[in-house]
């Protein structure tokens, strides 16, 4: 036997949840209702389940828009997270996974060498917050001082850097993977004395703070800089074998085989 045909919502009332654009409600009040009718659910309870799964389906949908937004190279969690094979404190991760610094707006700035978990965990950290509510973009420091770099030649540089202020945590990876002049050094300061005290900031670079003067020309910018972004600022400098290294050598290599 096949199951009776759902009887649709009366009109009135599906373009009534049409126009205030409930359409998880829409789509599962004529199943529920029947639910409800078979099951004698009181008012409470049906209205309830149809609340319930509104905002579920809504929360969702937000959540995949900030994700999107955030514009993640890839996707990283915190669960993947090898915290014991890595030079990060437990007790560290444990507060950095809490979030507990990107609604103070504080910073977290992790400093190493290539491989050694600085990504992963800036990406693992950064998609944890968009699963929690509050905004994130990523940028690699080359991206973005390009993306300052278009602001300043329309003369709305300053404009850019607020825009991207929206976001409550703004990650800057690779800093110091390329030098940068005078001028996208300059821009780079303006982002970070906008963001000081106001927005999260998330770093991660290879060389170490007393070697910024490497890949930022002007020795008074650089200090202005780090005093900004190390104020309220977790610091953990990773160390170690790159993971990439390790499991490269751990791969069981492919064997070529005659036909």
């Amino acid at each position: 036997m096949t199951a009776p045909a759902i009887p649709p919502l009366a009109a009135d009332l599906d373009n009534g949840l049409r126009r205030l654009k409930l359409s998880t409600i829409r789509r599962l009040a004529p199943e529920l209702l029947i639910t409800a009718r078979t099951q004698r659910w009181n008012p409470e309870e049906f209205l309830r389940t149809l609340l319930d799964a509104e905002l579920a389906a809504r929360d969702a949908s937000n959540t995949r828009a900030r994700m999107k937004a955030a514009a993640f190279p890839m996707l990283k969690t915190i669960e993947e997270f090898d915290v014991a094979a890595s030079s990060i404190p437990k007790a560290t991760f444990d507060h950095l996974a809490s979030l507990e610094w990107v609604r103070a707006a504080e910073n977290y700035c992790a400093v190493g060498p290539a491989g050694t978990g600085k990504s992963h965990s800036l990406i693992a950290l950064g998609v944890a917050a968009v699963q929690a509510g509050p905004k994130v973009r990523y940028f690699t420091a080359a991206d973005l001082v390009e993306t300052l770099y278009r602001g300043l030649a329309h003369n709305s540089v300053g404009r850019v850097i607020e825009n991207l202020l929206r976001a409550d945590l703004v990650i800057i990876d690779e800093v110091g993977f390329a030098p940068l002049d005078d001028t996208g050094a300059q821009l780079l300061f303006r982002l970070v004395a906008a963001a000081y005290e106001r927005r999260a900031l998330g770093i991660g670079s290879h060389w170490p703070f007393d070697q910024w003067g490497r890949f930022l020309p002007e020795h008074t910018t650089a200090v202005s800089l780090l005093d900004r972004l190390l104020h309220h600022s977790i610091v953990v400098v990773t160390e170690g074998e790159s993971f990439r290294m390790k499991q490269a050598r751990t791969r069981t290599p492919a064997r070529l085989t005659k036909k």
